[in-house]
């Protein structure tokens, strides 16, 4: 007595996911990899001195940046790039180095709707 099972699966379509696999399996280990070898921004650049750059806008002084307002994080600016799950995200104001969500700086943008 044979244990065959009724499934049947084509050369064709185990090749087919199993090449779709190995594809979402490379891009995942790109992302991830990608996004480690990119610095943070470090706090003594001139660059993030000069715009006020926080790592957490909870601490940001209202009266010493007037423009924020509450709210405004790096995860909400348009000028920050990645995934809005992301801790941590390239920044294009600070050529690609990753700031905080949770950050903010004098040029925050607010993300067109």
């Amino acid at each position: 007595m044979s244990a065959r099972n009724d499934r049947s699966y084509s050369r064709r379509s185990i090749l087919k996911n199993g090449l779709a696999g190995a594809a979402a399996t490379v891009w995942a280990v790109r992302m991830v990899s990608a996004q480690q070898g990119i610095p943070h921004v470090a706090s003594s650049d001139p660059m993030v001195q000069s715009l006020g750059y926080v790592e957490n806008a909870a601490t940001v002084n209202p009266a010493v940046n007037p423009t924020y307002k509450a709210g405004q994080t790096c995860g909400s600016c348009a000028l920050a790039q990645g995934g809005a799950a992301d801790k941590w995200r390239p920044c294009r104001m600070f050529g690609g180095k990753l700031v905080s969500s949770a950050g903010w700086c004098r040029v925050w943008v607010k993300q067109p709707t």
